[in-house]
C-alpha cells in the first residue's frame, strides 16, 4: 500500500523560508498528479500547489511567487519549497497522490494523503 510522509515542517519568522518533503514508500511512481495542502486550525483544506507527471506546476493564489513545487522520482520525494513566508502561512501541510495524472485541488480528487507537517509563521 502506498504511503506518504511528509517532513521538514517548522517554526519560523515571517520571511523565513522552508522546505518541506513527501516522500511515498510502497509503490512506484506513476503517472500521477501530486499536490500540497494546508488546512489551519478552523479552517478548510485547501490546494497549494499541483504537479503532473510531466513536471507542469500550478499555484494557488497565495503561493504562487512564493512557493515552488517540484518531484524527484529518482528518489520517490515531492518537495515545496517555501520563501517569504507570512503568518497566513501557519498550517498543517500535507501531500498527496491523485487518482489520475489530471491537477486539481478537489479533495475528492486524491486518494492518499500523508499525515502531515506543521508550519508556524511568526510575525
Amino acid at each position: 500500500r502506498l504511503r506518504l510522509v511528509e517532513s521538514g515542517g517548522g517554526s519560523v519568522q515571517s520571511g523565513g523560508s522552508l522546505k518541506l518533503s513527501c516522500k511515498w514508500t510502497g509503490g512506484t511512481y506513476a503517472s500521477y498528479c501530486m499536490a500540497w495542502f494546508r488546512q489551519s486550525p478552523g479552517g478548510k483544506r485547501e490546494g497549494v500547489a499541483t504537479i503532473d507527471s510531466s513536471h507542469d506546476s500550478k499555484y494557488a493564489d497565495s503561493a504562487r511567487g512564493r512557493f515552488t513545487i517540484s518531484l524527484d522520482k529518482r528518489v520517490d520525494t515531492m518537495y515545496l519549497e517555501m520563501n517569504d513566508l507570512k503568518p497566513e502561512d501557519t498550517a498543517m501541510y500535507y501531500c498527496a497522490r491523485g487518482r489520475n495524472n489530471l491537477c486539481g485541488y478537489s479533495l475528492q480528487s486524491y486518494i492518499y494523503w500523508g499525515q502531515g507537517t506543521q508550519v508556524t509563521v511568526s510575525s
